[in-house]
């Protein structure tokens, strides 16, 4: 029988009450003071990079920043994330665990698909199983990988008992994971996908533009906007001259050069989510030179950083150490690394690395990417190192890397520290472009989400830290203020972190 605990847990952030976690609706906080009201009607347009031909709507699949806005408009999750990468509840209306955290009772709110069927526990359970069943192409499938499916079951057509292969005292934030959006048990045709989200669909070309339209039964109030259309725009500056051109009302992603030049243009607006995008450089530790850990230590010696935030950020951000989720819950606040050339050119001799040359792949895939590899072979020549920057295709860059090369230029959206772990750093993450990984870091990952006691969890997550800032492959040399420019009758966008439940959130936005 399922006992619920009576004592509180404290799940990414937010505290469950009771040791239930109660779900509300969620509005952006991004309208400033004395905006008009909000009014029905209107298209947009919005503008992101793409994937090229070969792109899905599948939100299963879903690995790239588009991905996630087109899957937030047309499906919903359990739960998503707020400002402060906790788990805010959506479709499910309570999370509920048993004294231990091996067994959860999730109670789904009303809600129905764009097809009039409504949204069930089967639905719920069909579309985990998809997704752990296709774990290598699954980004979600590690952070859902606790659940014991042949044990879960539907309690009701609106109540999930979800069995925990492990005690897992933040399974609401694994509900949260990227690419775990929701879909009728039935669903297998994605060309018209049906969801439950905000918006339904109307019409796609891969590679090209989707079309969604509001859909007027959506349980978290209707969209505002009639329309919006997500259009291609690989480039940083197409983005912006669209944008600045009035062929676009939202451009995704903009530099801070972009920032700067049209900060006082009253045709657009800019906003800034201050820390939002960590800069890094990834060196794989199974192949030469980054497979000696002295070569790995010179690298992260030898960048100076913050030169880097503020030539390639303009300043909008703040330096890095290394590890990801600066100022999210259980960043570990270790002495920073600073640079040191003198330190750097003896961990290369000793490494029998002097003379040094390596290409360091970049591509425009993303703002400021080539700019940093640019910038840190200029400062990589002061340690006698020589970095041959090779710019590849922007629109399979990302993919590219994951096995390619030896050192390439890197980045990540903002998502809670548990997800950077389980998708990038685990030996079977599907994202782990630096090939890191060990058994015993595994081992020790799974003991930090079995952890019921929140000291003893914050103690793991820093353990994991400390392995990481001195031998992984990640050189986290800045965070960035992630950039959205809009036109200036655009109302009601939020400067929220990419990835979080705010974020490129076309329901609650309306034209002047």
């Amino acid at each position: 029988m399922f006992v619920p605990t009576r004592r509180g847990l404290l799940l990414g952030g937010a505290a469950l009450t009771g040791g239930v976690l109660l779900g509300g609706c969620s509005t952006p906080a991004g309208t400033p003071k004395g905006a008009p009201s909000p009014k029905k009607g209107g298209r947009v347009r919005a503008a992101f990079q793409t994937a090229g031909a070969k792109e899905t709507l599948d939100p299963h699949a879903a690995s790239l920043f588009v991905d996630g806005a087109r899957s937030k408009a047309l499906f919903d999750k359990l739960a998503d994330l707020g400002p402060d990468m906790s788990p805010v509840p959506r479709l499910a209306e309570k999370f509920e665990p048993n004294a231990d955290a091996t067994k959860w009772r999730v109670t789904l709110r009303k809600a129905t698909f764009h097809d009039g069927r409504p949204v069930t526990a089967d639905d719920v359970l069909a579309s985990y199983a998809r997704i752990l069943a296709a774990p290598a192409t699954r980004r979600a499938a590690v952070q859902l990988d606790a659940i014991d499916l042949k044990a879960s079951s539907a309690v009701s057509a609106q109540v999930i008992e979800f069995v925990l292969k492990r005690p897992q005292s933040e399974f609401p934030l694994a509900t949260t994971a990227f690419g775990s959006w929701i879909v009728p048990k039935d669903l297998t045709d994605f060309t018209r996908p049906v969801g439950s989200g905000p918006f339904r669909f109307a019409s796609f070309a891969a590679g090209g533009t989707l079309v969604v339209d509001r859909f007027d039964g959506y349980w978290d109030s209707p969209a505002h906007l009639d329309r919006v259309e997500f259009v291609p725009a690989n480039e940083e500056t197409a983005r912006i001259n669209a944008l600045v051109g009035g062929q676009v009302e939202y451009a995704h992603d903009l530099s801070a050069a972009s920032a700067r030049t049209y900060a006082t243009d009253k045709r657009i607006a800019v906003h800034r989510a201050p820390g939002s995008a960590m800069h890094a450089f990834a060196m794989k530790l199974d192949r030469a030179p980054f497979d000696k850990p002295e070569v790995r230590a010179a690298f992260r010696l030898m960048v100076d950083r913050e030169e880097l935030v503020r030539t390639v950020l303009g300043g909008m951000g703040s330096i890095g150490n290394d590890l990801f989720g600066k100022g999210y819950q259980y960043y570990a606040d270790l002495p920073q690394r600073t640079r040191d050339l003198d330190k750097a050119k003896a961990l290369l001799k000793q490494a029998g690395a002097d003379g040094l040359k390596v290409p360091l792949q970049t591509a425009p895939a993303g703002a400021g990417l080539v700019e940093a590899a640019t910038l840190f072979a200029e400062q990589a020549k002061a340690a006698g190192v020589t970095l041959d920057v090779a710019v590849g295709n922007k629109d399979t860059f990302f993919k590219d890397t994951l096995s390619g090369g030896a050192i390439s230029s890197y980045r990540s959206g903002s998502m809670p520290i548990d997800t950077h772990l389980a998708s990038r750093l685990l030996t079977t993450s599907p994202q782990n472009v630096t090939k890191w990984g060990s058994p015993e870091f595994d081992a020790l990952y799974r003991t930090m989400q079995s952890t019921v006691d929140p000291a003893a969890r914050t103690a793991a997550y820093k353990d994991m830290q400390v392995q990481l800032h001195e031998r992984c492959g990640l050189l986290v040399w800045g965070f960035a203020d992630w950039i959205v420019g809009t036109s200036a009758g655009l109302n009601g966008v939020a400067d929220a972190p990419p990835n979080t439940l705010d974020w490129a959130r076309f329901d609650k936005v309306w034209l002047a």
